[in-house]
C-alpha cells in the first residue's frame, strides 16, 4: 500500500508510520512532546482512519416446524442467492459418527482430544468465510439458515450455554436478518408429530419458554410471520427481499420445486397456500391452561391463543 495515496491508505500508512516513530524514538519524542499529547495524537489518527466494509451477509433464524424450510426455499429460488440449509457448529444433533470426511468440526469432535467452543467457532467461521468471499466473487449473495433448534430446543432445563449464530457473526459481517414464526401452538403439534422433542420439560409451557428467550436473543430482528407468507407469497417475498436486499424474481414460486433442503418435513404440495390447522388432541388442550408462557408468547407475536380461533387474521379457523 502506497503512503501517498489518498482515503483509507493514506491514513493508515499514517497511522502506523506514527506507532513506529513512537516506538523507534520515545527519548526524543520525549523532549517536545509530552507522553499523553503522543497517545491522544495516536488515538485520533486511528480513530480519523476510515474503516475496512464488513461484508454483507444474510441470516435467517426461526423454530423447527415454523415453515422456515418454505420460506427459505422460496429465498433459494432467487436469482443469485447461495443458500446454506440448517448451519450450526455447536449442534449435538445430526450423525455422531467418527466418519465425516468432508467436515473439520465433526472430525474434530469425535477424535482423539475434542476441541472447545472456541475452536469450533473459529474452523466454523474460517470454513464461512472462504465460502462468502467466493459467493461475492461469483456476483451471487449468500444466505445463512440457521438452525436454532439445536440452540434452544436441545437440552435439559435452559438452553445450551453458548454464542448465538448472530453473535457468531456479527463482527465479521454486516448483518442483514430475517426471523420467521408460525402459530406456535401449530407449530407444537408439528414438533410432537415428528417426534424433535430435544428438552425437558417436553411440555408446551417450557416450549414456549425456549421461544421466548430466542427472540430475546433476535430482539430487533424483522419478524414474518408464516401464515402471512403463506396468505400472499408474492407480497411476502417482496417484503424478504426488501429486508434482505435480495433481487426479486416473479417465477419464484415455479422454480421451488427444483431446490431440496435438509429440514422439509412439512406438509407437500406445489403451491404455497395456507394449509388447514391439525386438530389438537385433549392432552394438548389440557396443557393450555397451565402453560402460561405460550399465552405470552402468542401476545407476543400476535396470535391468538384459542385453538378455535383462527391462526392468523382474515383466515379461516380451517
Amino acid at each position: 500500500m502506497s503512503s501517498g495515496g489518498t482515503g483509507t491508505g493514506a491514513a493508515e500508512d499514517a497511522c502506523a508510520r506514527l506507532e513506529r516513530v513512537l516506538a523507534a524514538e520515545p527519548d526524543r519524542l520525549a523532549a517536545g512532546l509530552q507522553a499523553p499529547e503522543a497517545a491522544r495524537l495516536l488515538a485520533d489518527c486511528r480513530a480519523a482512519a476510515p474503516q475496512p466494509a464488513r461484508p454483507v451477509l444474510r441470516s435467517l433464524h426461526h423454530f423447527a416446524c415454523t415453515g422456515g424450510t418454505l420460506i427459505a426455499k422460496s429465498i433459494a429460488a432467487l436469482p443469485c442467492v447461495r443458500l446454506l440449509s440448517e448451519a450450526d457448529p455447536f449442534s449435538t444433533l445430526g450423525y455422531q459418527g467418527a466418519f465425516a470426511p468432508r467436515d473439520l468440526i465433526s472430525l474434530a469432535k469425535a477424535g482423539s482430544s475434542p476441541p472447545g467452543q472456541k475452536v469450533l467457532a473459529r474452523i466454523f467461521q474460517t470454513g464461512l468465510a472462504a465460502l462468502a468471499a467466493e459467493t461475492r466473487a461469483e456476483g451471487r449473495d449468500l444466505v445463512l439458515r440457521d438452525h436454532s433448534h439445536s440452540h434452544f430446543c436441545t437440552g435439559k432445563d435452559q438452553p445450551p450455554q453458548r454464542p448465538s449464530m448472530k453473535e457468531l457473526l456479527a463482527a465479521d459481517y454486516h448483518l442483514l436478518s430475517l426471523v420467521t414464526v408460525r402459530h406456535p401452538l401449530d407449530s407444537w403439534l408439528s414438533l410432537q408429530r415428528q417426534d424433535w422433542l430435544h428438552f425437558a420439560p417436553a411440555t408446551l409451557q417450557e416450549y414456549a419458554r425456549r421461544y421466548h428467550l430466542f427472540l430475546d436473543h433476535y430482539a430487533g430482528t424483522e419478524i414474518l410471520h408464516y401464515e402471512a407468507f403463506t396468505a400472499a407469497p408474492e407480497a411476502g417475498m417482496a417484503r424478504i427481499c426488501q429486508l434482505l436486499e435480495l433481487s426479486a424474481s416473479a417465477d419464484f414460486q415455479r422454480r421451488i420445486a427444483a431446490r431440496s433442503l435438509s429440514g422439509d418435513s412439512g406438509r407437500s404440495g406445489g403451491a404455497i397456500a395456507a394449509r388447514p390447522r391439525r386438530a389438537v388432541p385433549a392432552a394438548v388442550a389440557a396443557e393450555l391452561a397451565d402453560a402460561p408462557a405460550y399465552s405470552s408468547l402468542c401476545a407476543r407475536l400476535g396470535y391468538d391463543p384459542d385453538p378455535q380461533a383462527p391462526a392468523w387474521p382474515g383466515q379461516g379457523a380451517g
